[in-house]
């Protein structure tokens, strides 16, 4: 099962394989992957640039599919709030101006989901964003850039998550 090759089929034949993942389908249509086109299956469509722009196309229809493309739906909405939380906020500026200060107070290695973490066990406490920052003499700001996952990006010192970590009894520091 050749992958990535560059062999001449006239694409939606019977025999013909993906040129992404070596799977025989009779069913083939061209792909923009990584800047190369393609003839790939149902299964691999999903990798084309080109329909990741319009995104109207509909893939395979399989399960795992929808669920890789909920995620990444939930990782871009995700980002765009946090670039318009940002802006809106004008809080990218203040670390490009005076700098991260990452020596004086290191973020450590964070666990891969501490986002998720962090807001479930506010939630349990009863806590807003708000009085949870307030608990803590932290901006409201890092709190939520903290359980959005985006705590790097928005240099969130490392006394803020010790702090969230001894205030709501969760493991954020990956040691």
């Amino acid at each position: 099962m050749p992958k990535y090759s560059t062999g001449g089929s006239g694409g939606g034949g019977s025999g013909d394989s993906c040129e992404l993942c070596g799977r025989s389908t009779g069913n083939l249509r061209r792909a923009n992957v990584a800047g190369a086109e393609l003839l790939v299956c149902g299964d691999c469509a999903p990798h084309d640039d080109s329909q990741k722009k319009t995104r109207g196309s509909s893939g395979s229809g399989t399960d795992s599919g929808a669920g890789a493309g909920d995620n990444s739906r939930r990782k871009r909405a995700a980002q765009k709030q946090a670039r318009v939380y940002d802006q809106a906020k004008g809080d990218s500026s203040h670390w490009e101006e005076s700098g991260t200060d990452y020596e004086g107070d290191p973020l450590p290695y964070l666990v891969s989901d501490y986002g998720d973490r962090v807001e479930s066990a506010r939630q349990e406490a009863g806590l807003t964003t708000e009085e949870l920052a307030a608990e803590l003499d932290a901006e409201e700001a890092d709190v939520v850039a903290v359980e959005q996952g985006r705590a790097t990006r928005a240099g969130v010192g490392g006394s803020l998550v010790r702090s969230l970590e001894e205030r709501l009894a969760v493991e954020l520091v990956d040691e």
